[in-house]
Order: C-alpha cells, then sequence, then structure tokens
C-alpha cells in the first residue's frame, strides 16, 4: 500500500474498504503444495498390482479346481484299470479250468483201458441203440465244450483290449494332472512376485508420504508464523483507525464479523458414522477436509480440499470467540474440523474412523490446536 493511501486511510477516507484489503493481502498464506507427482503414481501403481493379485488369485482358485478335476479323473483310471486286471486273471482262471475239463472229458472218453473193449470205453455201451444215443451226446457235449472255450477266450480277449485303451487312457490323464501343476506353479510364481512387487510399493508409498508430512510439518509452521506476523501488522494499522469492520472497541477488543455458515454445521452432524476415507469427499465417505468441503458446499460456499489451503480462506478467529460453523486447526494445519458450539466440534478423525464429534480441550486436540478461520 503506498504512503499517500495510508494518509488517506488515517483521515478515514474509505477505511472499511481499505482495511479489509489490507487485511486479507496480510493475512493470505500460501497453501502447502499438493503431494508430489511421485506419490500419486506409486499409489496408482499399487492400485493397479492389488488388482492384478486379485485376478491371479482368482486364476489360481481355478487352477486349484481343474487340478482337483485332473485328479479325479485319474483316480477313475487308476480304479478302473485295477477292476480290468481282475477281470483279466478270473478270465484266464476260467480258460485254464475250461480247457482242462475239457481235456479230462477227452482222455475219459478215447483211452482205453485193460478190462474193457474201446468201444465201451469210447461209447459207454454194449448194444448198437446205446453206441448211437453215446455219439449224439458225445457230439452234443463237444460243440458246448467248444462255445464255452470260444467265450472265454472272447472275454479275454475284451478285457486286454479293455485293458490297452485303459493304459493310454492313464497316459493322457498323468500328463493333463503334470500340465495343470505346473500351470499352478506358474500361476503362484507370477503372484509371489506381484505381492513381492506390492510390498516394496507400500515401502516407498510409506517413505514418500513420511516426506511429505515433514515437508508439511515445516510449511505449516512457517504459515502459522506469517499469519501471526500478519495479524500483528494488521492490529497496528487497524489501531490508528477509528472506524470499520474491524475497529477496535473502546475496550480494546476486536470485532470480527459473525459466522454466516452455521448451516454448513447441520450438513456435517448430518453425516455422522460415514467412514473416515482417504481423499473422500462424499457421503460414501471422508477425509478431514473433504468433510469441511462437502458441509461448506451444501450452503453455497466452495472451499478447497486441503486443510493447509482452508487456513487461507476467511479471517482469522481468537478461540473466545468461536461461532458455529468456524474451521478448527490442529496437528500444524494437518487436520480440521467444523466447530459447532459449547467448546465442540465435528470432524472425520482418520482412517479406521468415522465422521464424530469431539472436544477441543480434550488430549490430543487441545495440545495439537492451532487456530480458527472464519468464512465470510
Amino acid at each position: 500500500m503506498s504512503l499517500r493511501a495510508f494518509r488517506r486511510l488515517r483521515r478515514g477516507a474509505a477505511p472499511y474498504v481499505l482495511i479489509g484489503t489490507l487485511a486479507a493481502c496480510l493475512v493470505a498464506v500460501p497453501a502447502v503444495a499438493s503431494p508430489p507427482s511421485s506419490l500419486s503414481s506409486k499409489r496408482a501403481e499399487a492400485t493397479q498390482v492389488v488388482n492384478e493379485i486379485n485376478g491371479l488369485n482368482a486364476s489360481l482358485g481355478r487352477a486349484d479346481e481343474l487340478l482337483n478335476l485332473a485328479n479325479l479323473q485319474l483316480e477313475h483310471v487308476q480304479r478302473d484299470i485295477k477292476e480290468n486286471r481282475h477281470e483279466l486273471r478270473v478270465a484266464k482262471l476260467n480258460l485254464a479250468k475250461s480247457q482242462r475239463t475239457i481235456a479230462r472229458r477227452l482222455v475219459t472218453l478215447y483211452t482205453t483201458g485193460t478190462q474193457t473193449s474201446t468201444l465201451e470205453l469210447i461209447l459207454g455201451a454194449k448194444s448198437l441203440d446205446d453206441i448211437l444215443n453215446q455219439l449224439d451226446t458225445e457230439n452234443r457235449v463237444s460243440s458246448v465244450d467248444d462255445q464255452v472255450i470260444g467265450q472265454v477266450q472272447l472275454f479275454k480277449a475284451s478285457v486286454k483290449e479293455h485293458a490297452q485303451k485303459l493304459a493310454v487312457e492313464r497316459r493322457q490323464v498323468t500328463r493333463l494332472v503334470a500340465m495343470r501343476r505346473t500351470q499352478e506353479r506358474a500361476i503362484q510364481v507370477r503372484l509371489g512376485e506381484r505381492r513381492r512387487l506390492l510390498s516394496s510399493l507400500n515401502g516407498q508409498i510409506a517413505e514418500l508420504v513420511r516426506e511429505q508430512q515433514a515437508a508439511q510439518v515445516i510449511s505449516a509452521q512457517q504459515a502459522r508464523a506469517r499469519a501471526a506476523e500478519a495479524q500483528g501488522q494488521q492490529a497496528q494499522i487497524a489501531a490508528g483507525s477509528v472506524v470499520g469492520a474491524s475497529a477496535q472497541t473502546p475496550e480494546g477488543a476486536t470485532v470480527i464479523p459473525p459466522s454466516n455458515y452455521g448451516g454448513a454445521v447441520g450438513v456435517a452432524l448430518g453425516e455422522q458414522g460415514v467412514p473416515y476415507v482417504w481423499g473422500g469427499s462424499s457421503p460414501g465417505g471422508f477425509d478431514c477436509s473433504g468433510l469441511v468441503m462437502y458441509a461448506y458446499s451444501a450452503v453455497g460456499v466452495s472451499l478447497p480440499h486441503s486443510s493447509y489451503a482452508q487456513w487461507n480462506m476467511g479471517v482469522a478467529v481468537p478461540r473466545d470467540q468461536l461461532q458455529p460453523g468456524d474451521l478448527v486447526f490442529f496437528d500444524g494445519l494437518g487436520h480440521v474440523g467444523l466447530y459447532i458450539g459449547g467448546g465442540l466440534f465435528v470432524h472425520a478423525p482418520h482412517t479406521g474412523t468415522v465422521v464424530q464429534v469431539a472436544s477441543l480441550d480434550s488430549g490430543w486436540y487441545a495440545a495439537t490446536y492451532v487456530g480458527a478461520r472464519r468464512i465470510l
């Protein structure tokens, strides 16, 4: 401000406008820079890796079930092979038994003895009628024997053919099981790589966050120092004027315009119980500055989504003059809430909590309280 303008102020020329302009210039503090792009890119990369891990987990589940199915198929084939081997042994025994029975019959029919004639041994009769009957019976017995042998041999051949088919099927299913296991191991290897990468990314993100928080603390300290200096200069200028919205009363108290946005408090209180979500600014989830921004947007005021940037809005308010709707700041400007009256404020504390009411006089908040701003 020029010396001429200051003299006009001393003479009372447009003091309200000039003091308001000067206060805005002096109190304004540059906002803390947004998080480094590297942090955003690391978070995006971590999110992508998490999605890949979820996909690999699903693939691993499918691979497990396919391996289970292949093992069941192999068990069925092995059981069929065992049963077929048993049937083959039975067929061989039946064939041998049939061959021995028929051989004994032939021996009985065609072997001669010492006391009977060949005709008696072969035909089993001494008359012509008996001979003819014996011949007919012998032919039929011989035919039946041939059929029995033929059937047993056919069964044996069928069992052998089935055994060959089962052997081929077992080789195929065994290869399928091996292939499924290989696929499963490949997915597990890939999953292990993604998990190790995610762990590394989380470590890098944590380090970047620590660096960012350290920078924010330094910026907050600088902001408080500049704000205190600006307020001191504002008080000195105001002391030379007897008119205007920020003039001193005879008692020496600073007059601050009243809060016009108490309605924002009702909006914020209506969101109690909503979970804290990093970067959240909607009823689906809030972070601290997101809740304040959302509440004020509901009453027609646009605020930035940053507690550090919100500190630059409005005017400073002494603690003993707080009114509903004032923004209260803590932890080096790293946290913000909305004053609701009676020493209480509503806020979204941190991950794992929900929007809730707290007291300015409670331990951590009392110890880290920075100041308050009133949106005009």
